[in-house]
């Protein structure tokens, strides 16, 4: 997955079995980085290509086509790992019922 890259990864909950996948995802353009030049206005190298930790939407693999039918979006102030304990408590209650 290159968690660094892509900002991809999974988390299996222990407490109920459920498996979450998780994607950084990203729309602003302002996440790449490098060297600017400030002549030309853009950034030189491709340090901003790589390492930059989340996916454009595009690139998205959690999709209703590749079988996700649950899928939840986040701001950019929201932990995944809290929300994830937020539901993943919501599933083991209407398990224990």
């Amino acid at each position: 997955m290159n968690r660094d890259e892509t900002g991809r990864f999974i988390v299996k909950s222990f407490k109920t079995g459920k498996t979450y996948f998780v994607e950084a995802i990203d729309g602003d353009e302002k996440t790449f980085w490098g060297d600017y030049d400030p002549a030309t206005k853009k950034f030189q190298g491709s340090y901003g290509l790589k390492y930059k930790g989340s996916i454009r939407p595009e690139e998205s693999l959690i999709t209703k086509e590749n079988g996700f039918d649950k899928i939840h979006y986040l701001g950019t102030d929201e932990s995944p790992l809290d929300y994830i304990n937020r539901i993943d408590d919501e599933y083991y209650s209407k398990m224990q019922k």
